[in-house]
């Protein structure tokens, strides 16, 4: 009876003493090969109570079965934080990989940047995926770790507005220059050393002066990160009728509607992969939760009052944009710009497809995209960062001086073509009288008498020329 309660003790922890091996083999010999990891580790909360085999299996064990290790999905993480996990699956940082996947030249991209993660997979890796995609590379599948920096994971380096500045900053996603130089980021930037950044962002308000990226958009530690407006700026249904119209030529120019403003197979895209809004209640949803939000600093009112000024700064930036997608969308249209190499990839054609980024025809659409992608952005996402200066003069400014730009070369290209086919027309007409007038001479060398009067002509000139000589 005795031996059967050891034997049964052992079975037991069986599970804990392999692991603990496991554990020592992998700090032992990591200790040498990657020590700074190993170090980075044990200074996290998790180096006290996980194993490396919990995240990277028990496959590996030597340099003979490296190939074996186990990379870590979000998945992963999710078998101790599934609240946490089913939280980030709900909102939009979930679908990055796959938002960037739905881009039309994503394909045609260096794999370094996309899979690879040197270009826009670095920070779309953050997305929910198991593989790269690429046999070459398979890091960075997890996702989490995008904030919470591995290995030290550690929270209150992702409750820190510089944890969301590498994906958030810089021509396509400017929110870090945008919060950091407005009145709270600056309040941030002077006093938030002082912060208790070991509190939960339940408690966070207890000992911020300010708010941050985190305090405002996962409130209260709820990682389901979701905005009303999206990446895109745009809401499908729209009670504006004015905005509705301006609406479809922006769509037209994400070939979510074709030229007759019918949807597009790209329009099945938008809602999975959260680009935009679908209905009013899907837009409301995310501004009423933020609403709530300001209000722990400021009135209800004045909330609503900011939030419909950002709203509406979106609006006349649209009002701009869809003007200047209608001049391009004419030009091919009227056969100004000849058909583009890739037209069996346009959904909207004559418009032009702005997702396409800087792989564009012609140097008017690389303007367009950069209105797009640039300013018009910073219409409405500094007004909503409380910025006055990005607002008025890296967005609304150079929004409103792009548009110039691409008035001047319609209006450069339609002389161009109007010349052309002017002298066009004129040296068919050259061509038709020189041709008429070879024809007459031609028709009076065959006519009747023509041999006579010739001879005669010469045979009086040779009388003349006699005469003188005698």
């Amino acid at each position: 009876m005795k031996r059967l309660f050891v034997l049964l003790v052992l079975i037991l922890l069986t599970p804990f003493l392999v692991g603990s091996a496991a554990a020592s083999i992998c700090i032992d010999c990591h200790s040498e090969i990657t020590p700074e990891i190993v170090r980075d580790f044990k200074s996290g909360a998790m180096g006290d109570d996980v194993d490396c085999s919990d995240c990277h299996g028990f496959a590996h064990s030597s340099a003979d079965t490296v190939d074996k290790v186990k990379m870590p999905t979000h998945e992963t993480c999710g078998a101790c934080h599934a609240e946490q996990d089913s939280q980030y699956m709900d909102g939009k940082h979930s679908i990055a990989w796959t938002a960037l996947f739905a881009m039309p030249t994503t394909k045609d991209q260096p794999k370094e940047l996309m899979e690879g993660q040197k270009g826009c997979g670095g920070c779309h890796k953050m997305g929910a995926k198991d593989e790269t995609g690429w046999d070459e590379y398979h890091y960075g599948v997890v996702g989490c770790d995008n904030c919470h920096t591995r290995h030290s994971f550690s929270v209150a380096e992702a409750r820190r507005p510089e944890a969301c500045m590498t994906c958030h900053q810089g021509f396509d996603h400017a929110q870090w220059e945008m919060y950091s130089t407005s009145k709270h980021g600056v309040i941030y930037l002077t006093e938030g050393d002082d912060w208790d950044w070991s509190a939960p962002l339940s408690e966070a308000k207890e000992s911020y002066t300010s708010p941050t990226c985190q305090m405002c958009h996962i409130s209260g530690g709820d990682h389901k990160v979701i905005t009303s407006w999206g990446f895109l700026g745009v809401r499908v249904e729209e009670p504006d009728a004015e905005w509705a119209e301006d609406r479809a030529s922006v769509l037209k120019s994400f070939g979510v509607l074709d030229a007759d403003g019918n949807p597009t197979a790209r329009f099945d895209l938008i809602g999975p992969a959260k680009l935009a809004r679908l209905t009013m209640d899907e837009w409301n949803e995310p501004r009423e939760k933020m609403i709530t939000v300001c209000g722990d600093c400021h009135s209800e009112e004045f909330a609503r009052i900011s939030l419909e000024e950002g709203d509406q700064m979106l609006r006349e930036a649209d009002r701009v944009y869809a003007e200047s997608v209608e001049t391009v969308a004419a030009l091919h249209r009227d056969g100004i710009l000849p058909e583009p190499d890739y037209i069996d990839e346009l959904q909207s054609y004559p418009y032009p497809d702005v997702l396409r980024f800087y792989d564009q025809s012609h140097t008017i659409e690389e303007d367009l995209w950069v209105m797009w992608m640039k300013y018009r952005m910073r219409c409405f996402q500094s007004a909503f960062h409380a910025n006055a200066d990005q607002e008025q003069w890296y967005g609304w400014g150079p929004l409103k001086e792009t548009a110039v730009k691409i008035k001047s070369e319609d209006k450069r290209l339609r002389a161009e073509a109007e010349l052309a086919e002017a002298v066009g027309a004129e040296g068919t007409k050259e061509t038709t009288g020189t041709a008429g007038a070879a024809e007459g001479e031609a028709d009076a060398a065959n006519s009747p008498g023509f041999g006579a009067v010739v001879s005669f002509a010469s045979i009086l000139a040779l009388f003349v020329w006699l005469r003188r000589g005698g």
